[in-house]
């Protein structure tokens, strides 16, 4: 899972454009400056065409719940690549 952590820091400071972005499994949206919705989609699709996988609408829609971070998000393309 680290490594899976350390291209997802990788892609999230290319797509924030910052490389002093560090992130653990509690980081959310709220912890990093500029993640917005609109950013959201652009890390979706970012780690998307990375990976090669596809994420269901459903699945996009429940990384913005309440109480979701990166380590759920990791848990979830950890998933896609099995």
């Amino acid at each position: 899972m680290n490594e899976l952590r350390n291209t997802f820091q990788g892609i999230m400071r290319e797509v924030f454009d910052d490389d002093d972005i560090v992130v653990s499994d509690s980081t959310t949206a709220e912890d990093v400056l500029g993640w917005d919705s609109l950013m959201h989609i652009n890390l979706i699709i970012a780690i998307e065409n990375h990976y090669s996988i596809k994420f269901a609408t459903a699945e996009i829609a429940g990384l913005q719940e309440d109480g979701q971070n990166v380590g759920t998000f990791l848990q979830l393309v950890a998933n896609k690549l099995k």
